[in-house]
């Protein structure tokens, strides 16, 4: 098998599975007085301290959710809920769809949304978003890494920008960038990521909300380790994250510079097929290589590869639209935007899983093409 889906999930590393399994040992409630419950509270403690100092920030800014949808649509809802006098929200094209949900649930409660301009580079367009700003703004969501082509935003500088405004607060979805690129949060008020995506399990995540912003929770009910996400802590889930995170951090630059190796091959070979357009630039990380095979659909070629047990991904695993708004947002060609794949790597990706995937993707859109001209 040849998986290259990583933006999609990872597999929970043995590691993390070795930490979850250890963590079973302290399984009374940790919200309990007693001591079996004690003993599970200072576990989550222990792993808190370890997620904020590898994130840079305080241990009372992690509070823990079920992923990344959940933390988006906490911030996003939290945000507005806990400023009712203010109703217009900023975010850009390229987000995930568990940003635009609730942002048009929103909208359909009287708020109002822009999006801001992108280059053609892929980076926002700064002096657009300062022209966006008003009084009114309350928000701002911009993602550090897109899903499907993997534009890297500034969010660094974008967080500086927006200081000078007091009165918005600035959001990131860093899910596609956490345990890729290294990420500082020193500018940026709210932060959200899922485990599933850095080796760890479906079902946990983080959202990391600085101690001057307040947030109305999504959740009510029942002690937990913040005010802010009801319900009883899941132990064995928390230290699996911490574990996941510390390795997914632990020789970052060499990880890098391993996959940016081996994209640079995988997009020169793939680029010596006819009609076939890399909609990655150099604003994106290595780990995913977003391409247009035109005149054959994503969804036929994905289970051609299937039949070769090689595995890829047309858009997002959640998107719903046949077209990727974001290949549209940044080639502005409906042709690649509905005619785009996903190729995403890991530093556990081999060169010979590349050699595979190239030997059988061109001998899958040969075939696809060949039978297409004789249909026609």
């Amino acid at each position: 098998m040849v998986y290259l889906d990583y933006s999609a999930t990872t597999k929970a590393s043995d590691e993390v599975i070795d930490s979850f399994v250890k963590a079973t040992n302290y399984a009374g409630n940790p919200n309990s007085l007693h001591k079996y419950g004690i003993e599970a509270n200072n576990l989550i403690s222990a792993s808190t301290k370890q997620i904020a100092k590898l994130l840079g920030v305080k241990t009372d800014e992690v509070i823990y959710t079920s992923g990344a949808s959940e933390s988006n649509n906490t911030v996003i809802k939290g945000i507005c809920f806990s400023h009712p006098n203010k109703k217009h929200i900023i975010t850009t094209p390229f987000e995930h769809s568990s940003i635009y949900g609730p942002i048009n649930y929103l909208v359909d409660l009287g708020y109002k949304v822009d999006f801001v301009k992108i280059k053609d580079n892929g980076l926002v367009d700064l002096d657009d978003l300062k022209s966006l700003i008003t009084d009114d703004t309350i928000l701002v969501s911009i993602g550090c890494v897109n899903s499907e082509i993997g534009v890297r935003q500034d969010i660094e500088g974008i967080g500086q920008m927006l200081k000078k405004y007091k009165s918005l607060y600035f959001h990131s979805d860093i899910t596609q960038a956490i345990g890729k690129v290294k990420v500082d949060l020193t500018n940026v008020d709210l932060a959200s990521f899922s485990g599933h995506k850095i080796f760890c399990f479906k079902g946990i995540g983080c959202l990391i909300k600085k101690k001057n912003v307040s947030i109305t929770p999504l959740i009510h009910g029942g002690k937990s380790t913040t005010s802010y996400r009801s319900g009883t802590p899941a132990t064995e889930l928390i230290v699996s994250l911490a574990k996941a995170l510390r390795l997914a951090l632990d020789k970052i630059d060499e990880k890098y510079n391993y996959v940016k190796e081996l994209n640079a091959y995988l997009k020169e070979e793939v680029s010596k097929v006819d009609n076939v357009y890399i909609n990655s630039n150099d604003k994106c990380i290595p780990q995913i290589l977003n391409m247009s095979v035109i005149g054959i659909k994503p969804e036929v070629l994905l289970h051609s590869l299937e039949e070769f047990e090689i595995y890829i991904s047309t858009q997002s695993a959640c998107s719903v639209s046949t077209i990727s708004k974001a290949v549209m947002a940044l080639t502005n060609s409906k042709d690649r935007a509905s005619s785009s794949i996903r190729v995403s790597l890991s530093y556990k990706t081999t060169q010979e899983e590349i050699e595979l995937f190239i030997k059988y993707f061109k001998e899958c859109v040969e075939k696809l093409r060949s039978v297409k001209v004789e249909s026609n």
